[in-house]
């Protein structure tokens, strides 16, 4: 515990982020890497971002917290604990169950995270009035990966997502920027060594090469961000994944370190998300879909969406007993879903 009779500002400021529920807290120089730079626009010069369009819209601001704002001194990069008490990969080849991504199982992250960073904000500015900064968690262009990495936060592992030696691959990230100059912490150093785990796991092979993913081949993207038919070469690799993926992660060695005592509570889990039946999803109309997900990240992506995933899910199941509530779905409004609907049923009932 810090004595805060003694404390600098940048002592309590880590005080007072673990008081908000950050499991961690780093700082960064407000520098763009033209490394980084350089590997941003290659990637997406590639088309490895697919139809997140919007990465290469931005592309320029996102190369780091200068380009985006220059009076900004320094980053405050943090951390809030996911980690799971449940197998992610518990549901595998379980034809009745879905499979959710861990980090969607309790309130949705964006709410939680920003909430919490405002109110870090607040209290820097009643600290220091003369401070200007500006809060970002996911939906804006900073590349919080890279940036939690330089703070000392863990490292870009080879699965291109934050790897802490406390935490394991389960943490939400977020940044603040500001005018006031603080002491940066080391860089976190890779430490991911000849381990090659995160790449093996994946069903899609999404991986070009260690540290770069081609977002087109990846389940997460597939089932949340692309909102066209799923290409049928990916769908039976999807399985009964219907919102994201944890494979990769969930192998990560360095996830046996992750305490689960350190989850922020609006991320435990709820008890209907853990192990979904497909069969119920696939009737949710949009109201209904709309209550069901109230307050989680999966709300976001929307019915038609999600009712897709659910159907690819159904289609390999070989589960027969699916069959009538995919064929209600062969004349559904959207056309994407009449379409996995139809191949659905075409798996379940071709099957001997």
């Amino acid at each position: 515990m810090v004595n805060l009779a003694e404390a600098t500002l940048q002592d309590r400021l880590r005080e007072k982020a673990r008081e908000l529920g950050f499991a961690a807290i780093g700082f960064a120089p407000a520098e763009d890497d033209p490394v980084r730079s350089a590997r941003l626009h290659e990637w997406i010069a590639a088309g490895y971002h697919g139809d997140m369009q919007w990465m290469a819209d931005r592309a320029d601001v996102r190369q780091g917290p200068q380009s985006m704002w220059p009076v900004a001194r320094s980053v405050i990069a943090l951390g809030m604990s996911y980690a799971p008490e449940v197998d992610p990969l518990a549901l595998e080849g379980d034809a009745e169950k879905a499979r959710i991504s861990v980090y969607a199982h309790g309130r949705d992250y964006h709410d939680v995270v920003k909430k919490a960073l405002k109110a870090l904000a607040r209290w820097l500015v009643e600290q220091a009035p003369e401070t200007e900064l500006k809060v970002f968690v996911d939906t804006a262009p900073v590349m919080e990966k890279p940036l939690g990495q330089v703070a000392g936060l863990g490292w870009q592992g080879k699965h291109t997502n934050l790897v802490s030696r406390e935490h394991g691959s389960w943490l939400f990230l977020g940044a603040i920027y500001t005018t006031a100059e603080f002491v940066p912490d080391k860089p976190q150093a890779d430490h991911c060594g000849s381990c090659r785990a995160c790449q093996q796991a994946c069903p899609t092979e999404a991986f070009v090469s260690p540290y770069k993913l081609d977002a087109r081949r990846c389940i997460s993207y597939l089932t949340i961000e692309y909102a066209g038919p799923i290409p049928e070469e990916f769908r039976e690799a999807i399985g009964n994944r219907i919102y994201g993926c944890d494979d990769c992660l969930a192998v990560c060695p360095w996830n046996k370190f992750a305490d689960t005592a350190a989850r922020h509570k609006a991320f435990a889990a709820r008890e209907e998300l853990i192990e979904p039946i497909v069969a119920e999803l696939l009737t949710l109309d949009d109201a209904a879909f709309r209550a069901k997900f109230s307050g989680s990240p999966i709300k976001r992506i929307g019915r038609n969406r999600f009712v897709r995933n659910c159907l690819i899910a159904a289609g390999n199941s070989g589960n027969a007993e699916l069959i009538a509530p995919v064929r209600t779905l062969i004349d559904d409004p959207d056309p994407v879903v009449a379409e996995a609907a139809r191949w659905a049923l075409d798996k379940l009932t071709s099957v001997p």
